[in-house]
């Protein structure tokens, strides 16, 4: 039993104290000035996760990801080349959207307004009687969209990043490399839309302060005397992203008898696609500004938040797995993970709108951050820093 296991010490208040101590302004998690500065400060300059490269198994392969935040829309393709692409969803005649289906397969995107075709590397192919335009078709392609692939993720970028994703991200990089998601070839997923502004949907995945309280059942087996609200072990933080390690309780009660068969069936299969004993099994990765991934094998999850409005987000949780269901023991494990995820789930939504709601009253001007919730003072931190300087200024909702 390794040391991480036998004893335990929360990181301590003076190590996160780098971090600010003070109370942080209420506005930014409800005002609609504020959001409307992150579109452009935060979410314009961001690399955004949208999918994974399973979804686009075969050339001509595309999918379609809505950026509401940006009011953009997205077509992500595997080309000819089997090169992954991302372009606006915009026919370059007049506008119109290309596409309307949520993924598919063709060799070809023709506007359904005056059929302008384009190829799949976003050329403009044909277009009725072209010959009367005062342009050339090499000026027509889709507008392109930065795109890169990393451990199968695919992300976007809808302005002009500075470096690669793969230079911000730095040793990051590996680590995701290193996790199953690198691997995966299916997922399970569920999508839902909450009254609440994305900051605060965000933040309830990045402490677990409220374990205890919001998730008893689930709570139970992880926390001991010793770590009685289930701590992580460390934090990271790297640029606008940041890490921490989930702690294991080396005195774990027994599971209950279709939960433990669930997790053993699962972790059979784990081994068996070489997953386990892997140095990322407990690391939990916040990529700014809207995505993390969990690296256990059995449990691998991401989470995705997008904003919708001030007070409405998406959420996506994806759990990641290699191969199809090979048998009804495998199907059994990956249905019950991924119904115990949304159970509990299930258990932080009306908590987080309720914090919402008793924000957006304007009853308070400041709330409070404790060092176990460090990683949601840095989220607020490198939102700030990224709005303030944004053209400059000091937006209302900070000072």
């Amino acid at each position: 039993m390794n040391a991480e296991a036998t004893a335990f010490a929360p990181v301590g208040k003076d190590e996160l104290a780098w971090l600010g101590t003070a109370p942080v302004p209420a506005a930014p998690y409800y005002d609609s000035d504020w959001f409307e500065r992150e579109r452009e400060a935060v979410f314009r300059q961001s690399w955004m996760q949208l999918g994974h490269v399973c979804e686009l198994p075969e050339r001509g392969s595309f999918m379609r990801r809505e950026i509401e935040v940006l009011k953009a829309s997205i077509l992500i393709v595997r080309g000819r080349d089997d090169e992954i692409r991302a372009f606006h969803n915009v026919c370059t005649h007049r506008g119109t959207q290309l596409v309307d289906a949520a993924d598919g397969r063709r060799s070809t995107f023709s506007c359904p307004y005056h059929m302008w075709t384009f190829g799949l590397d976003g050329a403009l192919v044909s277009a009725p009687d072209f010959e009367s335009f005062h342009v050339a078709k090499a000026d027509c392609a889709l507008p392109p969209v930065r795109c890169e692939v990393i451990a199968g993720l695919i992300f976007v970028h809808c302005g002009e990043p500075g470096v690669s994703l793969r230079e911000e991200l730095g040793p990051l990089a590996e680590k995701l490399e290193a996790m199953p998601v690198a691997a995966a070839t299916t997922f399970s997923e569920y999508v839902y839309e909450i009254d609440a502004n994305w900051k605060l949907t965000f933040d309830n995945f990045q402490e677990n302060y409220h374990l205890r309280f919001i998730h008893p059942a689930a709570a139970q087996p992880v926390c001991s005397a010793d770590n009685p609200f289930g701590y992580p072990v460390s934090y990271g933080f790297h640029g606008a992203h940041r890490t921490q390690r989930i702690w294991s309780n080396p005195r774990m009660p027994a599971p209950a008898p279709i939960q433990g068969e669930a997790f053993r069936r699962g972790g059979a299969s784990a081994m068996a696609d070489g997953l386990l004993g892997s140095d990322t099994v407990k690391d939990y990765l916040a990529l700014f500004p809207n995505f993390f991934l969990f690296g256990s094998p059995v449990q691998h999850f991401s989470h995705m938040v997008m904003p919708i409005a001030p007070d409405r987000s998406r959420g996506v949780i994806r759990l990641y797995w290699i191969g199809e269901d090979e048998s009804a023991s495998e199907r059994f494990s990956r249905e019950y993970v991924m119904a115990t995820a949304r159970d509990v789930h299930a258990e932080d939504r009306s908590v987080i709108e309720r914090g919402h709601k008793g924000l957006a009253s304007g009853a308070l001007r400041h709330i409070h951050f404790q060092a176990q919730e460090s990683l949601c003072r840095h989220l607020f931190n490198e939102v700030d820093r990224k709005v303030r300087g944004h053209r400059g200024g000091q937006p209302e909702a900070a000072r």
